[in-house]
């Protein structure tokens, strides 16, 4: 009877801790985030690619203090898809991340590698020439505190 009622102790405690971490979910959710801008920092034309930097803005409007393990996007220039892309602080562990206070917004910069190919090798020129009139991003940032992780989607425009 007594390993029933330890076991039943130890769903309960797992439920309250379980439940205690999910009260973040709804600050967490806040998290804004704006495709700041795109630049492009080295061609390579002997590989035909090029690096772009990606800026995206991230603000955190809620009373709770996170970080940003990972942004996954998709890049669209004048509405074509260059590829996809990652900005990841995965490997690094949490108090080395970029902090997220209340009320606070952060520029987080990610290389892109673009690569020319017969299907984009027009938007590829365009991107190198400048003349893209505006490029978007769709994808999901992550948002973790030690306790609660969310992932929420997102689509920004410079």
């Amino acid at each position: 009877m007594i390993v029933y009622a330890s076991i039943a102790g130890l769903f309960g405690l797992m439920g309250i801790i379980i439940w205690y971490a999910s009260l973040d979910n709804s600050q967490l959710e806040q998290v804004e985030i704006q495709l700041s801008s795109v630049e492009v920092k080295d061609v390579n034309s002997i590989e035909n690619s090029a690096k772009l930097e990606i800026v995206f803005l991230v603000k955190n409007p809620s009373e709770k203090t996170f970080t940003v393990p990972v942004i996954g996007y998709q890049l669209y220039a004048d509405d074509q898809l260059l590829g996809s892309g990652q900005y990841s602080t995965e490997d690094i562990a949490m108090p080395g991340r970029a902090v997220f206070y209340p009320d606070s917004e952060i520029p987080l910069k990610n290389t892109f590698v673009l690569i020319k190919s017969e299907l984009n090798s027009e938007i590829y020129q365009a991107v190198l020439d400048g003349r893209i009139n505006s490029f978007s991003a769709e994808g999901i940032i992550t948002t973790e505190t030690s306790w609660s992780l969310i992932e929420k989607e997102f689509k920004s425009s410079t």
